[in-house]
């Protein structure tokens, strides 16, 4: 039988996890977006040995999974004298990670705006910098809004992961209480709407950002 007095007891637990959950998210999301910009512009502006250097760094990020990334981070760098605390590595290889994909989403955006749009821009007088901030980029944010969102909402997920280097964030929570009192179903429950509450939000707030950027080019 579902114990709601379990729920009602633990459920700070999950208050202060989910905290920690949004604490590195945030940070994590903003070195993931800063990455994929720079990763974005060099690609659209095919700088040599950059752009090489980019994309070795993309496939390496896409292609190997968020623990073993954090393994190394947390694990692996103190052999050879970094030593970062388990919120640090938590941060960092979200923006890791989150970077190539925030980097394959903008520069599609950069890359749709059509050439004959810049020419223009030229035509009227405009330099490249304002081209760039003021036909490009605003077209480009619009366009690469979608995959952005759902790049957001998927490191949030990902978080989860973090767990595993002993960061208490919602799932480590869960499978602490999982561990020590087996209500599973009850922790689970938690678990799941702790995530509901977070990422339904920023849903709903793509889903608007996403119909506000569409009509604006209409």
């Amino acid at each position: 039988m579902f114990d709601w007095s379990f729920v009602s007891k633990y459920a700070p637990f999950f208050v202060n996890g989910a905290w920690m959950t949004l604490f590195i998210s945030v940070f994590g999301i903003a070195l993931a977006i800063l990455t994929g910009l720079v990763c974005a512009g060099i690609e659209t502006a095919k700088i040599p040995v950059l752009k090489q250097i980019t994309s070795v760094y993309i496939e390496i990020s896409r292609n190997t999974p968020l623990l073993v990334q954090l393994y190394f981070l947390y694990f692996g760098l103190p052999k050879i004298g970094f030593v970062w605390d388990a919120e640090t590595c938590a941060i960092i290889g979200l923006g890791f990670l989150g970077g190539s994909y925030m980097a394959e989403a903008m520069r599609a955006g950069l890359q749709s705006v059509p050439q004959i749009q810049r020419e223009n821009a030229y035509m009227l007088g405009f330099s490249k910098w304002q081209t760039l901030t003021r036909v490009v980029v605003p077209q480009a944010v619009g366009i690469s809004m979608p995959g952005v969102v759902a790049n957001v909402i998927f490191l949030i997920k990902e978080s989860s992961v973090v767990s595993a280097i002993a960061l208490a964030d919602v799932m480590y929570m869960a499978k602490d209480l999982m561990g020590m009192y087996y209500n599973t179903y009850e922790s689970l429950f938690m678990l799941i709407v702790t995530y509901l509450i977070i990422l339904l939000p920023i849903s709903i707030l793509g889903t608007w950002l996403e119909r506000r950027f569409d009509d604006a080019r209409r």
